[in-house]
This record gives structure tokens, C-alpha cells and sequence, in this order.
């Protein structure tokens, strides 16, 4: 690559998202551009978190080229969206943080007491310690179901719950519509700073099962916040094109809000991450990984100069 992936800004310092649809993009000097039939859009590649490529977008070898060295995390979406097809690479080559998270998520113990800690961060108080996984589950719920019904009467809007349909999109309610938006967008946020941090948005703790378990996990510290009162707010407007004035209140909310500065943050706390993670390793792409020596029991060393199975 043309840049040290240290002399990239961080992920707290970079703008937010961009979504577009129905353009071409390729190279524009150091950076890239978006071309319609009239006119043309430069992108930051390497002050932006996500670009989301909607649907009839074509994009350039060179292109995709400028994004990966920008540290840019690609996102292949549906309209206005809602589905998710592909994603690109990281930030970091380091696997660290990676098997940090994958000996967390396969211990049980160490699993529970990630999923505590995520639920008494979303909870925002102080629970007894005797309290148990279903009595924490239940107190999410209902902290979740008044919060709904809350703002849509601040908001005045009728709310009938949570259903959309993939198929039928434009079938649905505002509300539903304008969550799924928003949610959307928070997502592509949350699994850009995965990425960049170099954990898998695929192993998570109270989410599991799907691809971006470990997103869906940490997008929802910030919905009652963030998106869900945007999304009833601009549902009781329903303005014409209620999916892009969502996407546009969303950028404003998310820079507001300092989320950008957040997320890895929050996500140490949530794994238990005390101390900065040793990502020692080669900035060379080219040349091969380490090999995986078995701890030795009553080795002091804590593995052979590879670092052992972790770092």
C-alpha cells in the first residue's frame, strides 16, 4: 500500500457514512468520485467510516483500491438500505483483538460476563449481582417496550410495534420504515468500528447465530438514544422521501452525539478490555503469519517469539 495504515486518521477523527445509489465511481486524483448523468461528487475515502453502495452502483478496481488503503470500510446494501450483501476489510491486520474476543466467546463463563456487562451498560444502572440472565433479559425488555411507547406519544405517532416486511417495503408504516433506516445506518457505523478495531462482527454474546451478531450486540447500547427517537420524530413528519431524510438526521445525530468517539470505546468495556491489546505484527502483507506453538504448562515465557496461540 501507498500509506502506513498509522499515518490514516482514527476512527473516532472520521466522518460517519456515506449512501449512494444509481452512480458509477472510480479514481479522482488521490481520492475517489461519484458520477451521475449530470455531475460529479468527490469522496473523502480516507475521512469517511462506510460507504454504502446501493443498488445500480458500479465502482472500479481503482476505486475499491483508493478505499482499502483509505482504511473505508465498503458496504454492499439493498435499496434504501435495508439489506445487507457484502462487506469489505479492516483496519488493522493484527488478529489481536480477533482471538481476544473468540476466547470470550467461546467460554461460557467469560461469555456471561460480557453479556452482563452489555446489558447493565444499556440498563444504565446499578443491578444486584444475584440477579439473574432471564430477570436482566426481562428488565431490558420492558425498559425497551416503555421507551417505544414513550416517544411515540411525545411524538404523537401510531405506534402499532416492530413489523416490516423485506419483500413489501414500501408497504410499511412510517415508523417501521423510518426505524429500519436509521438502524441501518447505525449498523453499517457499528461494524465499520469492528472492523477497524479489528474485532469479528460475526462472534457475539447476547446476539447469535448471523453474520453480524457482534454488530447487532453493540448497535443496540445507542438505539433508545439515538436512532429511535430520530426515527419517530421524522415518522411523524413523513416527508416525501422518508428513508433519505432519515439517512441526513442521522449524520447530524451521529456527530452530535460524538458516537464516532464511542464505539471502540464502549466496546472494551463490554469485553473487558482494561489495558491496550498488544497488536504487534508485520506491516509487510506479503509475508506469512506466525506459527502457533501449545502453551506449555509451567512455561514462564507465555509462548515462543511467534507470541503462542495469543498476544
Amino acid at each position: 500500500m501507498d500509506r502506513d495504515l498509522h499515518m490514516i486518521p482514527k476512527f473516532r477523527d472520521r466522518l460517519s457514512f456515506v449512501y449512494v445509489e444509481h452512480v458509477r465511481i472510480d479514481q479522482h486524483e488521490k481520492s475517489n468520485a461519484c458520477h451521475d448523468i449530470d455531475s460529479m461528487v468527490a469522496i473523502p475515502v480516507a475521512t469517511v467510516a462506510v460507504l454504502m453502495l446501493g443498488p445500480g452502483v458500479s465502482i472500479t478496481h481503482a476505486a475499491i483500491r483508493r478505499l482499502t488503503e483509505g482504511n473505508c470500510l465498503v458496504v454492499w446494501c439493498g435499496e434504501e438500505n435495508v439489506r445487507f450483501y457484502a462487506q469489505g476489510l479492516g483496519g488493522t491486520r493484527s488478529a489481536a483483538r480477533l482471538l481476544h474476543q473468540a476466547r470470550l466467546a467461546t467460554d461460557e463463563e467469560l461469555r456471561m460476563e460480557v453479556v452482563r456487562r452489555m446489558y447493565l451498560m444499556r440498563l444504565g444502572e446499578e443491578v444486584d449481582e444475584s440477579t439473574t440472565l432471564q430477570q436482566l433479559r426481562g428488565m431490558e425488555g420492558a425498559r425497551v417496550r416503555n421507551a417505544y411507547q414513550q416517544i411515540a406519544r411525545e411524538t404523537g405517532v401510531n405506534w402499532q410495534g416492530r413489523s416490516y416486511d423485506r419483500q413489501a417495503w414500501r408497504s410499511g408504516d412510517p415508523p417501521n420504515r423510518a426505524l429500519s433506516a436509521a438502524n441501518s445506518c447505525l449498523y453499517g457505523l457499528c461494524h465499520a468500528a469492528i472492523l477497524s478495531a479489528g474485532y469479528s462482527p460475526a462472534l457475539g454474546f447476547i446476539h447469535t447465530g448471523k453474520q453480524r451478531s457482534f454488530v447487532y450486540d453493540i448497535a443496540d447500547l445507542y438505539k433508545l438514544e439515538i436512532t429511535v427517537p430520530l426515527a419517530f420524530a421524522l415518522a411523524a413528519e413523513n416527508p416525501p422521501n422518508l428513508e433519505r431524510a432519515v439517512r441526513h438526521a442521522c449524520r447530524d445525530a451521529f456527530r452530535d452525539s460524538q458516537l464516532m468517539k464511542r464505539i471502540i470505546p464502549d466496546i472494551s468495556t463490554a469485553l473487558g478490555v482494561e489495558e491496550e491489546i498488544d497488536e504487534s505484527y508485520d506491516e509487510d502483507p506479503a509475508l506469512p503469519a506466525e506459527l502457533w506453538e501449545p502453551k506449555i504448562l509451567g512455561d514462564e515465557s507465555e509462548g515462543a517469539e511467534d507470541g503462542g496461540a495469543y498476544r
